[in-house]
């Protein structure tokens, strides 16, 4: 049997891993697997999917930068063309980006049969991208892999009973990737104290409305006057902060860091605050 996966995003590889050293195991399944680039980074190279003992993609296609359409368009036509000449049994995705819709789409187009990992996940906003792309690929995938017995429910809740599609509650392949990673981790090469507050934030929502964005910087140096405050930075929220003159000055601000660092500043850490899903998750 020959499975294409479509990845486009580091998280997405990293939850990937899970399942294809499990594919590896076995003589009778041939994994393919397809980096969009929808999320390019530099840091994503040998020694990275050597580091995380994860299988290096077979084809990349360089789609990234453009708009939500723009993007799903395009990966759509290419990924079309990968699974025309790789005449794969099963597609299978993850998640909820716009490579997990676009792989979808070809593949049900294609009448070839579909796998939707972290099926089920809602979060009731149609107002997120992620939330259109999720429901709209659970929609059109032949079986669907439920992390959670709440995903299970809302599949139920939507009618999925009466549906000929296949659900199955498979766990959580982010925890399986983060159970095998805890031994792995690395420390960062930070000045780190015994007791430390893990922060991150990135979400639009957060970064550009401007008062919101002060009051959570200004919540988080007054706790820095107790505790430890690290926060990986995007470079471009360090400018928008910057350029607000909004005091930083308490907190310990590093770059974004590899899985691995993060994993191990999760591990270590007396509290998370977050923005991210799939940080608190972890």
């Amino acid at each position: 049997m020959k499975i294409v996966t479509i990845l486009g995003a580091r998280p997405q590889f990293i939850k990937a891993g899970s399942v294809s050293r499990e594919i590896s195991k076995h003589t009778d399944l041939e994994e393919v697997i397809v980096h969009t680039g929808q999320h390019y980074d530099a840091n994503m190279s040998d020694i990275f999917f050597n580091q995380m003992k994860i299988p290096k993609p077979h084809h990349y296609l360089d789609v990234n930068g453009l708009s939500h359409g723009a993007m799903t368009g395009q990966m759509l036509e290419k990924i079309e063309k990968v699974l025309l000449d790789e005449k794969p049994d099963w597609v299978m995705v993850y998640g909820d980006t716009n490579s997990t819709l676009a792989g979808a789409l070809a593949a049900s187009k294609l009448h070839i049969k579909v796998a939707h990992i972290e099926a089920g996940l809602r979060s009731f906003n149609m107002k997120m991208p992620e939330e259109v792309n999720r429901i709209l690929t659970d929609r059109i995938s032949n079986t669907l892999f439920c992390p959670t017995d709440s995903a299970m429910q809302n599949l139920s809740n939507e009618g999925y009973d009466g549906l000929d599609v296949k659900v199955v509650k498979s766990g959580d392949v982010m925890q399986d990737g983060a159970m095998f990673y805890k031994n792995l981790a690395l420390k960062p090469n930070v000045d780190i104290k015994d007791k430390y507050i893990l922060c991150t934030i990135h979400r639009a929502e957060n970064t550009d409305d401007v008062q919101r964005l002060k009051s959570i910087f200004e919540a988080l140096v007054v706790l820095s006057n107790d505790v430890q405050i690290i926060l990986p930075l995007h470079p471009r929220t360090k400018k928008i902060l910057e350029s607000l003159e909004i005091d930083i000055s308490g907190l310990t601000i590093i770059d974004p860091v590899g899985y691995l660092e993060m994993v191990w500043l999760i591990d270590h850490c007396k509290l998370v605050m977050t923005d991210s899903g799939g940080l608190q998750k972890e």
